[in-house]
């Protein structure tokens, strides 16, 4: 990067940080105010903050990458949202709100017992903890691609300002620095989807690339087709996606915490009302940019792999090196057709030349399995030369076009776009963490502790998860695309949870051991079907809650029974 890039990045870093922390100079750190902001929250930002905890680095590097290779179709994943949002306003936030608890599973012990509350907060804290170091590790390859660095190295580096920005603030000074990270956010996604469409060539314009894209299967937004083992289609986000967000929401307290700190039922409610009408958009949104990324390297030579750290690594290796050379002579003969085979397809597409348009579209589709082929060896080539950094290519996509294309001073932006992002969500999640681990297992066996003992424990508890998220993230290079990763170890835990407080919702007649141990046998076997079966992973939202719903009625009934 320029040293205008480093300025702009310093600089907006700098300004976010400095800003919460001034602003919350005065704050009194009791157990209130530390985790809850006094309850002062406004709905506008809690809306802002609500966005800024979901809208983590993983959003920004990995979603346009998952469009630039599967298309809009992941989108369906979020139809859902709005639906889980108004029924978590009618139905969690008075409870939440009259009740006055520092975390959502404080309830559950009044409903059940306090076996129950620890078995929803463990099960939040190991999905949650884990969350965050992918969290931490998205950043962390930003860095490491720009600078060179270790990657190990820089996750340490990024989670230890983290671990540092998270103890010293607390959960105002998170809330006030994630109002300007997100309009740096939203800004930054702007820019980059004006640069997208104004570096297309002359005759090239937003409508002409967006035929090319949707004939070449990517504005695939809606699938009707019904199929268990598809990930994303109407049905999974309807369902599976509706009962994620609800359990994400309405039980994973890094949400929670968010709207607990509203000044009444109502600022908390508009909060969650105001995501549920940007966030479908937004992803969007950004899904359109790896959609135009898609176009845009349809015209422009994309390297045969994004992910240029290992690319670089292999290029030196003397044994692979060669091989790897003749596999980019081979993709840049290939791209010279696509990209003539495309120009003409744009050409027939204005001009309704039928046979034109068959043709370019019959070479497309030659030159795309020809490229596909190709990346396919290159990508076997690289593990087998690089065994221990498997990266997906997708995530690097974005970043890739960034660094490349931008002019100095918006790479800059654009980088504090993604580190603003990873500085919101983690912040949330640690700042969750403690205080589940604190008010839900520490407090209640020591219920003398004062006031300024427990922030002390909320201290070091943000710190042992900060430190868990970063061994974590060490291991995330060698998950799969960053943004599914996410959302499939969410799913293996937010149905059983989410089962657990729909029973204490709606089912007054299952108590506290029926529901226990429901929620252990559904979780067991959420865990068994994922490592069997190909089931599609939102599917496991509604699998677990129906389990926890179905075992705790008949564990209710039989010892019902046995009682009389």
């Amino acid at each position: 990067m320029s040293i205008l890039d480093w300025l702009v990045l310093g600089g907006t870093l700098l300004f976010i940080v400095g800003y919460g922390t001034w602003r919350t100079r005065r704050a009194d750190h009791t157990m209130d105010s530390y985790h809850l902001g006094d309850r002062q929250a406004q709905w506008w930002g809690i809306g802002l903050s609500i966005i800024a905890t979901q809208a983590s680095a993983i959003t920004f590097l990995s979603t346009p990458g998952q469009a630039y290779d599967d298309g809009m179709r992941f989108i369906q994943f979020y139809f859902g949202l709005p639906l889980a949002m108004v029924l978590i306003a009618m139905f969690a936030v008075p409870i939440y709100q009259r009740l006055q608890v520092f975390t959502a599973y404080e309830y559950l012990e009044g409903r059940f017992d306090r076996r129950t509350r620890t078995l929803a907060a463990l099960l939040f804290l190991v999905q949650r903890g884990f969350s965050n170091g992918l969290s931490l590790y998205a950043p962390a390859l930003v860095l490491s691609a720009i600078l060179g660095w270790n990657i190990n190295l820089t996750v340490w580096l990024i989670g230890g300002l983290m671990i540092f920005y998270t103890v010293v603030g607390g959960s105002r000074a998170v809330a006030v620095t994630q109002q300007w990270q997100v309009a740096v956010i939203f800004t930054g996604m702007v820019v980059a989807g004006y640069l997208l469409v104004h570096y297309l060539p002359a005759d090239v314009g937003f409508t002409e690339a967006m035929q090319v894209a949707g004939n070449q299967g990517k504005l695939n937004l809606v699938d009707f087709h019904f199929d268990p083992n598809d990930r994303y289609n109407f049905w999974s986000g309807m369902t599976g996606g509706l009962f994620l967000a609800l359990s994400y929401f309405g039980t994973d307290q890094s949400q929670v915490q968010r709207y607990l700190a509203g000044r009444n039922i109502t600022e908390s409610r508009l909060g969650l009302l105001m995501n549920g009408l940007v966030k479908v958009p937004m992803q969007f949104g950004i899904l359109l940019i790896g959609v135009l990324l898609f176009v845009f390297y349809q015209f422009n030579a994309p390297p045969l792999t994004f992910n240029r750290p290992i690319h670089d690594q292999v290029a030196a290796s003397a044994t692979y090196g060669p091989q790897l050379q003749a596999l980019e002579q081979q993709h840049a003969t290939l791209f010279e057709a696509k990209r003539e085979a495309t120009s003409r397809l744009v050409q027939a597409l204005r001009t309704h030349d039928t046979t034109e348009l068959a043709a370019a579209q019959t070479h497309l589709q030659t030159t795309n399995a020809a490229t596909r082929g190709l990346r396919t060896e290159a990508q076997a080539l690289l593990k087998q030369a690089a065994p221990s950094a498997e990266a997906k290519d997708t995530d690097y996509v974005f970043l890739t076009f960034v660094l490349r294309y931008l002019p100095q001073g918006l790479v800059g932006l654009l980088i504090a776009v993604v580190l603003s992002a990873a500085m919101g969500s983690a912040a949330s999640g640690l700042n969750a963490l403690a205080s589940t681990t604190v008010v839900d297992l520490y407090q209640p066996t020591r219920p003398h502790l004062t006031g300024a003992q427990c922030v002390r424990a909320s201290r070091w508890a943000t710190i042992w998860w900060g430190v868990l998220g970063i061994a974590f993230a060490t291991f995330a290079a060698r998950l799969e695309n960053l943004i599914q990763a996410v959302n499939i170890l969410g799913s293996l835990f937010y149905g059983t949870i989410l089962g657990i407080f729909v029973v204490a919702f709606f089912m007054k007649f299952i108590g506290g051991k029926a529901v226990f141990w429901a929620a252990i046998l559904a979780q067991l076997i959420v865990l068994l079907l994922f490592w069997r079966t190909d089931i599609g992973y939102l599917w496991f939202n509604i699998i677990g809650c129906g389990l926890v719903v179905l075992f705790g009625s008949v564990l209710a009934v039989t010892g019902n029974r046995k009682a009389e």
